[in-house]
């Protein structure tokens, strides 16, 4: 063989390794700061997101007394069991776009006089308002959550608004306490969350930060705190990189709002989204690149928060954010009815361990959606079987419960990068740990690789674990998802490759992983 052939053979070998679209991690290094901790990871983080959208609602939570679905005064009872397992803190109803377009005094009454509603938004499906006010937040005591009005500023008015937080809120001597009264509950609901308008930037009313943060004023004014009820009071925020809205809000609100809301989604081309169990490896890297963007918005917004409010008073919520792809074939178009894979559930627990970083400020998350919507918790048989299913979503959100109200705790990660043929970096793992209230650690630990083993060494200074329990979630495929016929193809499984000695742990990750351990 001669020299030049050799010098193309070299130039042929190195352009395949520096076109190849990822560069393998096997090692990384973990140090937890034990003694550094200091906010609270907020259970609200966990929060999640119910919108009159598609059949989220009805089919999905509700289906009626009349139903042969197994129901609980209309709530079905596989999905009731399922989200009462998931210990859901807080719920946001009834949107999203829908919330800027329903007009509560619609679903309230004997259902057989209810008016039915244009789903504008959504399909143009036809509802008839069987699921309202009562409806909702009844479903709220049976969980145990804390609700989340989003109120319609779009297409409402001031007085409709103040009325409803009235009729939820108010004692029987009180106009709208009395007909809350006549229609069935005499109590009235405490009711913490409100949100003055959704996306107003868009669906919620077209308007300009300006204009909007003179609305706000406005409706802020009239929605008056009841006896034993105060409203946490949150203003509609930026999508993702609107960092001006913020900044408007926040100089035009300020201490008017308890919080500010930003919406993120992990979408690369909204134009092209793809399909929800069948990509490439690249599209796999690319999302799990657009995924962890989310910690250049949160910080960004953050900071721009802390310009005038340094004493950190208005929380950030992230209240709608979740993957979107192409809806499932077959489905009705515009109900964003979409599969739910492994790829999914790596994106929720990067996201999940971004939040916790910035959990000084971040106090809410709702992901979207809780069933059959976007990136569901669960998905349910529309055709009368009543068969139900948990997504890996759905798990890794049970495997997190832990983190709910621990203490964050700061650490230092050092692992390889994965460069995709974009030149996007994706850190071969995601971690976050926290110190539960019992005074035990709990750690995530994600390998975003597809195909390569990781071994990950933790140091945890100043404390001696002595054991490392946990679970695991992985699959064959990325792209491997639950369905009626396999409910259980990705599921938990109890993890044996965590090994404690001498204090220090060494976890050996599969690919494609998500290991949450707790080490006593």
């Amino acid at each position: 063989m001669t020299y030049m052939n050799h010098i193309r053979i070299l130039l042929a070998a190195l352009l395949v390794l520096l076109s190849a679209p990822f560069l393998q991690a096997q090692e990384a290094e973990v140090t937890i700061h034990a003694d550094q901790g200091k906010s609270k990871i907020n259970k609200e983080i966990y929060g999640q997101f119910a919108e009159h959208l598609g059949s989220c609602i009805y089919g999905g939570l509700w289906v009626g007394t009349d139903s042969p679905i197994p129901n609980q005064r209309g709530y079905r009872l596989d999905v009731l069991q399922a989200l009462r397992d998931l210990k859901v803190p807080v719920l946001r109803w009834p949107g999203g776009c829908f919330a800027d377009d329903y007009h509560w005094r619609d679903g309230i009454g004997p259902k057989s006089e209810r008016p039915s509603l244009r789903n504008n938004n959504w399909g143009g499906t036809v509802e008839d308002n069987s699921f309202g006010t009562h409806e909702f937040l009844n479903l709220c005591e049976m969980l145990g959550c804390e609700p989340y009005i989003s109120g319609n500023v779009g297409s409402g008015t001031v007085q409709e608004m103040a009325q409803w937080v009235e009729y939820m809120t108010g004692t029987t001597d009180t106009p709208m306490g009395k007909l809350r009264a006549q229609n069935g509950r005499e109590l009235p609901w405490r009711v913490k969350y409100f949100g003055i308008g959704n996306e107003a930037w868009g669906c919620g009313g077209n308007m300009t930060a300006d204009y909007y943060s003179d609305v706000f004023r406005r409706y802020n004014t009239y929605l008056r705190d009841q006896p034993g009820n105060r409203l946490y009071r949150i203003a509609s925020g930026a999508s993702d990189y609107d960092y001006k809205w913020t900044r408007t809000c926040m100089q035009k609100i300020g201490r008017k709002m308890d919080a500010i809301s930003v919406h993120y989604y992990t979408v690369k081309d909204w134009n092209n989204k793809g399909k929800a169990t069948a990509f490439t490896p690249e599209e796999y890297y690319l999302t799990l690149e657009k995924c962890l963007d989310v910690e250049t918005v949160v910080r960004r917004h953050c900071q721009i928060m802390d310009e005038t409010d340094p004493q950190k008073h208005i929380a950030l919520m992230v209240d709608e954010w979740g993957t979107w792809w192409d809806e499932e074939e077959g489905t009705i178009r515009g109900h964003l009815y979409q599969q739910n894979c492994l790829r999914d559930a790596m994106v929720a627990a990067l996201m999940l361990n971004v939040f916790h970083k910035y959990t000084d400020r971040v106090k809410m998350a709702n992901i979207a959606q809780v069933v059959n919507v976007l990136q569901a918790m669960i998905l349910t048989d529309q055709k009368g079987t009543g068969h139900m299913v948990l997504t890996p979503t759905y798990h890794i959100f049970q495997m997190y419960q832990g983190f709910q109200e621990a203490t964050h705790l700061p650490l230092d990660l050092q692992c390889d990068s994965l460069t995709t043929t974009e030149g996007k970096k994706v850190p071969a793992l995601s971690a976050s740990a926290a110190r539960q209230a019992d005074g035990s650690l709990i750690l995530s630990l994600a390998n975003t690789q597809l195909d390569k083993e990781q071994t990950v060494s933790v140091s945890i200074p100043g404390t001696e674990a002595t054991t490392a329990e946990g679970t695991i979630l992985t699959s064959q495929k990325a792209e491997d998802y639950n369905d009626f016929e396999h409910p259980d193809r990705v599921k938990p499984q109890p993890f044996k490759g965590a090994k404690v000695r001498k204090g220090q742990l060494t976890v050996k990750l599969p690919a494609k992983s998500i290991v949450v351990l707790n080490l006593k």
